[in-house]
């Protein structure tokens, strides 16, 4: 009974439940280790404050990044990949298809459509990783080609932002084919006098960097972007070599020549619109 003092409860104190921190409220960065506030980081355009770390962006954001406000008009969204191999790894093929799409929530790897960049018609294509690694099969092939036509008719600058593993290795010579098919057509919008102008993100690789990531009028990169053909791994055991410093990142091809221009991501679109009226504007004047 001594103790009975122990049980009793102060009047008017009530329990709370304990909160639960949500999901993904930080993010801590790749690069440096700064622990950025999720909410932050979306509004620097998942750029790290710290070290202009560029953490990967979906391709949504891309399109909402570029287009103005109300233009963004998506075309070739229904096309879809067959199985003409008949491939088979870990699963079918055509099973890995449906799965990517049923989780993906598109088609294919590269999203297409017209819109205005600053109020200057232009036709827009952006590579998803989330895809299959943004692999290039026949259907991003076709897009890029699709997209090639659309400028052509519109008389519009043509943009391709890349972040791609390669050809897709599941469509065999199918997917190296369009490696020539995308090249060609860039050389007829070259011939219709249209600009081509390629952004490349992190990674950048394999056969899409071997043909039209690196065939641009203007090749622009975002900071420390790892772009190549061949990963640096597979080069060092290759040569038996070790590897220049930052090999292969987007500095050390701007030093080599490979491209025109790194710019953060917070000022692609103004660079974008200087570089449309440079290309388009003087030439539908003097028509």
């Amino acid at each position: 009974m001594a103790l009975e003092w122990f049980k009793r409860e102060r009047a008017g104190m009530q329990s709370h439940p304990k909160k639960s921190t949500p999901d993904n409220l930080w993010v801590k960065c790749e690069s440096c280790g700064e622990i950025v506030f999720s909410r932050e980081l979306e509004k620097r355009l998942l750029v790290c404050p710290k070290c202009n770390f560029h953490f990967a962006m979906p391709g949504e954001k891309y399109v909402s990044l570029l287009a103005d406000d109300g233009t963004w008009e998506e075309f070739g969204q229904n096309l879809k990949s067959t199985d003409p191999l008949g491939f088979r790894d870990q699963m079918k093929y055509s099973d890995r298809i449906t799965a990517t799409i049923k989780k993906t929530g598109r088609n294919d790897a590269l999203t297409t459509g017209v819109c205005a960049v600053g109020g200057i018609p232009a036709v827009l294509g952006v590579m998803e990783f989330s895809f299959m690694g943004g692999s290039m099969g026949s259907v991003v092939g076709e897009k890029f080609a699709q997209a090639v036509n659309r400028a052509i008719q519109d008389r519009r600058g043509l943009i391709a932002i890349s972040r791609s593993g390669g050809a897709r290795m599941q469509e065999g010579a199918v997917s190296l084919m369009q490696l020539a098919k995308v090249s060609v057509k860039l050389v007829e919008l070259s011939d219709a006098g249209l600009p081509f102008i390629s952004i490349l993100t992190n990674p950048t690789t394999g056969g899409t960097t071997a043909s039209f990531s690196m065939l641009g009028d203007v090749n622009i990169a975002e900071p420390g972007a790892l772009i190549g053909f061949a990963g640096p791994r597979v080069i060092k055991q290759t040569i038996g070599q070790d590897l220049p410093p930052g090999f292969q990142r987007s500095e050390f091809l701007l030093e080599k020549g490979f491209l025109d221009k790194i710019i953060s991501r917070s000022e692609i679109k103004p660079t974008l619109i200087t570089m449309l009226k440079f290309f388009i504007q003087p030439a539908e004047q003097s028509e």
